[in-house]
This record gives structure tokens, C-alpha cells and sequence, in this order.
């Protein structure tokens, strides 16, 4: 029970944290000048992906590697089939261009780059880590990636300037914002971790299961929140590039960052959650060009949501079938 108080209350205090740092820290950026295109670039753009950021480092710094692959994989397969199947349900999503063809595929091209490191796993039957040479190399995609974003918004940079609000505050509040925020960040995180681990090894599963499911949820909530919002605004361009961006973030900049600080073991059974992970991806990209063309309709947000339940299905008999066999 103290366990579970404990990741819940978490992953609260850590989704509360990041929205103060961020709020804080682009009212901060505002009043001393910075544009409000290099605020939405970076500190906007890094929001809804810190929960995942924080909760990483501190499961890399515990030598709990498990509980950061298993949180960047859960959390880009509720990011598509959770996040965008219920906003979906909402509204019909457009899709822009520039998510179409390039967004999307790099969001496919970073599961693909994860898929060759874990091939060793798939083909010699053993542990493979994302090493920090690999991280390395996702935080050159990372960058690679800012720099098309960059690049991209400094074409739409009226536009983007138009669609970025950001709060005016008093530097007092700015200031207790930003505390709040990093004490909420670190706290949140500690807890998250901690009481993940204390619920595996209580009921007797693995971390990697938790982490797959109850952390990747909890920390996809900025994601979701902001997109049902975006959805009922009828602002459904908005759903496809957050949640995109996000899964680009997880793979390349919070698995980069967490390999960094300590590789990564891949768990036997990762192998079929990436699997996982990259057909519903291309069946993201297939569904843009199904009916109607660049958008995503209700019917394949039913698709999504109902994919996604029967996956956690799926994940609770084969922690069954393991413990079986254990």
C-alpha cells in the first residue's frame, strides 16, 4: 500500500514539477528577451517529455536500467495507441505535411535505430545493452533532429510566435515557480522510482513490467492531458507533432542521456514490446493514407485504444506465463 501511495503521489508531484520549471523558465526567458520561438523550441518543446527525462536518470543513477528502457518503450506505445486514440475519439486529427513526410518517418527511423542495437538479443539469446557509445550516437540524432526543427520553425516563425502564449509573472513568482518545480522534478523522481520498485518486489514482478505499464502511463499524462485539450480546441494539428516529438525525445535524448550515465540492459521479452513498438508506428503511417487522406479518423482511434488494452492483456499473461515458469 505505502508502496503504491508512494509512485502515485510521484508521478503527480513530478507532472507538477515539470509544469512549474516550464512555466517558470520560459515567463523568466520572456522577460529577459529570449524569443518566444527559442522558448517554444526548448523549454516548451522538453515539457511533456521531462517526466520521462527525470524518472530515467534517477532509475540510471540506481543502476535500475530496467526501469528506464521499460519506460521509454511503454511510454512511445501509449503515446500512439493511448494519446492519439483519444484524442481521435474526440475529433478527426489532420496531419501536417511536414509531420507526414519527415516527423513521422524520424519517429520511425529512432525505433528502427533502437531495433538495431537490440539485435543481438533478437538473434544470440542474450542481454544486450544500449551502450554509451550507443547513447552517444542517440544524442547526435537528438541534435540532428533540434536542428531540422529549428530549421523548420524559422520558416513558420510568425506563426509559431502567434501560437506560443506564455505567462507574465512577477520574477518573485517566476523565482518560486522554478524552485517548486526543481524540488517537485527531484522528489517526484525519487519517489516514482523508489515506489516502483517497492510494488515489483512486493507483489513479486519485475520492474521492467511496472515500468512498461504504470510509470509509462503516468508519465505520458502531459502528453495526453495537452492533447485531449488540443483535440476539444479543435486544434487537432497540434495532437500528431506532440506526440510524435515526444516519441523522438524518449528514444534519442532520455535513452541517450540514461545510457550515458549507465548502459542499459535490454529484458528477454524488450525484443517483442520494440517489435511492438515499430508496427504500430508503421501502422500510424498506414493509417494517414487509409480513408481519409493525412487524417486520422474515430474509427482508428478505436483501433488504437482497443490495441492498447489488448496489449496490457497481453503483458499481464506473459508476466503470468514467467512467474509460471520461475
Amino acid at each position: 500500500m505505502i508502496n503504491t501511495l508512494l509512485l502515485i503521489i510521484g508521478i503527480l508531484i513530478l507532472l507538477k514539477g515539470a509544469d512549474y520549471l516550464v512555466k517558470g523558465s520560459s515567463s523568466l526567458a520572456k522577460k529577459i528577451g529570449v524569443p518566444s520561438l527559442a522558448i517554444g523550441l526548448t523549454l516548451l518543446a522538453f515539457g511533456t517529455s521531462m517526466p520521462e527525462l527525470i524518472v530515467n536518470i534517477v532509475a540510471a543513477i540506481k543502476g535500475n536500467e530496467n526501469i528506464a528502457f521499460g519506460n521509454v518503450i511503454g511510454s512511445n506505445i501509449a503515446n500512439i495507441l493511448l494519446v492519439i486514440g483519444t484524442a481521435a475519439l474526440i475529433t478527426n486529427l489532420k496531419v501536417k505535411p511536414s509531420t507526414t513526410w519527415i516527423e513521422i518517418p524520424i519517429s520511425f527511423l529512432a525505433v528502427c535505430v533502437l531495433f538495431i542495437f537490440a539485435h543481438t538479443l533478437a538473434l544470440g539469446g542474450y542481454n544486450k545493452h544500449v551502450d554509451r557509445i550507443e547513447g552517444i550516437i542517440l544524442i547526435i540524432f537528438f541534435i540532428l533532429f533540434i536542428y531540422y526543427v529549428f530549421k523548420l520553425a524559422k520558416k513558420k516563425k510568425v506563426k509559431l510566435e502567434e501560437e506560443i502564449k506564455i505567462e507574465k509573472l512577477s520574477y518573485k513568482t517566476i523565482i518560486l515557480m522554478i524552485v517548486l518545480g526543481i524540488a517537485g522534478l527531484y522528489f517526484g523522481g525519487k519517489w516514482t522510482v523508489e515506489g516502483a520498485i517497492g510494488l515489483a518486489r512486493l507483489v513479486g514482478i519485475s520492474e521492467y513490467f511496472i515500468s512498461l505499464t504504470i510509470v509509462a502511463i503516468g508519465t505520458s499524462l502531459p502528453e495526453l492531458i495537452t492533447s485531449i485539450v488540443a483535440a476539444l480546441r479543435k486544434e487537432a494539428d497540434l495532437v500528431l507533432g506532440n506526440v510524435v516529438g515526444s516519441n523522438v525525445f524518449n528514444v534519442f535524448l532520455v535513452l541517450g542521456i540514461s545510457s550515458i550515465i549507465i548502459p542499459i540492459r535490454m529484458p528477454t521479452f524488450a525484443i517483442i514490446d520494440l517489435i511492438f513498438l515499430l508496427i504500430i508506428t508503421l501502422l500510424l503511417i498506414a493509417f494517414i493514407y487509409l480513408g481519409k487522406k493525412h487524417e486520422i479518423v474515430r474509427w482508428q482511434g478505436v483501433f488504437f485504444i482497443m490495441a492498447y488494452f489488448l496489449y496490457l492483456i497481453y503483458l499481464v499473461s506473459r508476466r503470468s506465463y514467467l512467474k509460471f515458469l520461475l
